[in-house]
């Protein structure tokens, strides 16, 4: 079983930077994103510090630099309706925002990790949509206009697309990430009838693109949507620590297709705690089959995290596995 933490943020503690000017920096995303590779050797590396901006900074959305060492966030909606969703025109991959800068880091990062899985991360179209209209006004015309928030949603898909055909053209893979859309947020019912189509299309798109199935990354309460999550022919997603862990993995033993990620609660690794660690990697690998498509994750690595304790916590997990598998 491999230890596969999500690296983002974290990537800026890494090489003692704020996640700010990591993210703003081309040298020092590639830096960060290269240097915690060296130390952790996780998979994929998901080139990015505030991954859910990158296309709402490129539509027009204002980002803020957050306090102390804060993940950047949205301080300006562009938009406020389902309706300017639909009317608006997809971004240029190779000139707006921070998208060509992103590419050119995730390119640097191929180039000093070789053999290592490096991918750019996308916006699933739920997501990208709260991030453009704000979580409110989105969630009020999901009950109020339904029928024209499912319209919104694949009308981003285009867009999406043609921010992927770009990262392929530079050789890179890609993720997608897609936590706005995961219960309570969104409704079971909701997310099958309004997101699931554009998330389909989308993952049907990207899969074609680069020739087998693509990632589709959730956290949150998702055993209630695995059944639609998986109709996406994602080849890879999360068991979130949110969620029903035992029952996700019991659903996904008829899966065997897909690679699962089981995510550990990351509070014992950001409180120091290696007894806690322990326990929760022995809980986390108690659940897992005996299967090389299964590794262990820790959600998103806060940047508080000591890397120190990232390693130990690795090292713990290798040592649990047959050689075969370490």
């Amino acid at each position: 079983m491999q230890f596969a933490p999500s690296v983002y943020e974290h990537a800026a503690r890494v090489i003692a930077e704020s996640p700010w000017d990591v993210s703003r920096d081309v040298r020092l995303l590639a830096k960060g994103h290269t240097e915690a590779h060296r130390l952790y050797q996780h998979r994929p590396i998901v080139v990015g510090i505030d991954i859910y901006n990158l296309e709402a900074e490129a539509y027009g959305a204002v980002i803020r630099r957050a306090s102390g060492n804060g993940i950047p966030a949205i301080h300006e909606h562009p938009l406020s309706t389902a309706q300017e969703l639909i009317d608006l025109e997809p971004f240029d991959p190779k000139s707006a925002g921070r998208i060509p800068m992103a590419i050119e880091a995730a390119e640097r990062v191929v180039a000093a990790c070789p053999g290592a899985d490096v991918r750019v991360p996308l916006s699933g179209p739920f997501s990208l949509a709260t991030n453009l209209v704000g979580f409110e006004n989105l969630l009020y015309e999901v009950q109020t206009a339904p029928d024209l928030v499912a319209r919104a949603l694949m009308s981003l898909v285009a867009g999406q697309v043609k921010f992927c055909q770009e990262i392929v053209r530079h050789g890179l893979g890609i993720a997608f990430f897609e936590s706005a859309a995961a219960p309570p947020l969104l409704s079971p019912a909701s997310f099958r009838d309004l997101e699931l189509p554009a998330l389909r299309a989308i993952m049907a798109q990207t899969s074609g693109l680069v020739s087998h199935p693509v990632p589709c990354i959730m956290g949150g309460d998702t055993l209630p949507i695995l059944d639609s999550l998986l109709a996406t022919g994602t080849g890879y997603v999360c068991c979130p620590a949110e969620t029903d862990q035992r029952g996700f993995m019991e659903k996904m033993k008829s899966h065997r297709e897909v690679k699962v990620r089981i995510n550990m609660d990351p509070g014992p690794i950001t409180a120091n705690d290696f007894d806690a660690i322990r326990e929760e990697v022995d809980r986390v690998t108690a659940l897992a089959p005996d299967s090389p498509d299964i590794c262990i994750g820790t959600g998103c690595l806060p940047f508080e995290a000591d890397p120190q304790m990232v390693l130990k916590t690795r090292e713990y997990v290798l040592s649990k596995n047959p050689p075969y598998l370490a």
